[in-house]
């Protein structure tokens, strides 16, 4: 076994994005009216589902990329980058 072991990546947990959202000043539920969202619950789908432009929203409200909150939505496919011989 090698000491190089990789470790699973650890998507942000939902209330640390709702944590980050609220230390900027406003609700998930106020950034998703801002944003258009008349039903805010919609926007809390992202929460249990992949939602690019809900993803992209809370980004860059909170000055990252999806991919930082998000990883595990953002890795590749193992299986899409398979060697085809």
């Amino acid at each position: 076994m090698s000491n190089s072991q990789s470790h699973p990546v650890q998507d942000w947990h939902r209330q640390e994005v709702i944590a980050a959202i609220r230390m900027r000043g406003i609700s998930v539920a106020e950034l998703a009216r801002q944003n258009g969202y008349k039903n805010p619950t919609t926007f809390y789908n992202v929460f249990k589902a992949p939602y690019p432009k809900v993803e992209k929203i809370v980004a860059k409200f909170l000055g990252k990329q999806p991919a930082d909150i998000w990883p595990s939505r953002y890795q590749p496919n193992p299986q899409v980058y398979r060697n085809v011989s």
